[in-house]
């Protein structure tokens, strides 16, 4: 039996396009979920993976519906194999039940390996040429040098909470903390 997977990654997607093509397939059976490639937990995967019985053959509109990194694409479809269940990836017309759709099969995955390398040297090479030119990546200070100073006026005050103070600096309780570490002792006092 053909059991199917599909996978976006954001509610905005539309599964529409995956499921169809599944049922086109011959699935009779879908597991869809909303979950990130590089999450560890898929609960929707585990159920399909678990459902599944020798003689099955998982499918999936597309590699990286699965995995996202060739490691656990290899462990997923080693897996798999060991169970006697096959493996196919329509988009990329891979099928691990014959010789030749395992042998496409690695190409496709280190293929993709390389190109998620390559996107992260980019951006590691774009971040040094950002920051030669003065550029500094990374988040926006929540609390400027000025309201640091304002919360340590305000926090030796002991009429004054650091509820009071996060408040007024329009902050967490948590985001003042880790700013000002002292303040988490001085409160608890």
């Amino acid at each position: 039996m053909k059991i199917g997977y599909v996978r976006t990654s954001t509610q905005d997607q539309n599964p529409d396009l995956q499921v169809r093509a599944l049922s086109e397939a011959g699935c009779k059976k879908l597991f869809t979920e909303t979950a990130s490639g590089a999450a560890i937990d898929r609960p929707q995967l585990k159920s399909a993976v678990e459902y599944l019985r020798a003689g099955d053959t998982l499918v999936v509109w597309k590699l990286d519906r699965l995995a996202r990194s060739l490691r656990q694409l290899i462990q997923t479809v080693d897996d798999l194999k060991r169970r006697g269940i096959g493996f196919r990836s329509l988009t990329e017309a891979i099928d691990t039940t014959t010789p030749s759709g395992e042998l496409f099969f690695h190409i496709f995955g280190a293929l993709g390996e390389f190109e998620r390398a390559l996107i992260s040297e980019r951006t590691r090479a774009g971040l040094a040429a950002a920051l030669a030119r003065g550029r500094k990546g990374g988040r926006p200070k929540s609390l400027s040098d000025i309201d640091l100073a304002m919360a340590r006026q305000l926090l030796q005050n002991p009429l004054i909470s650091v509820r009071q103070v996060a408040e007024r600096l329009q902050v967490s309780d948590s985001t003042l903390y880790r700013y000002i570490p002292a303040a988490r002792t001085a409160s608890s006092a």
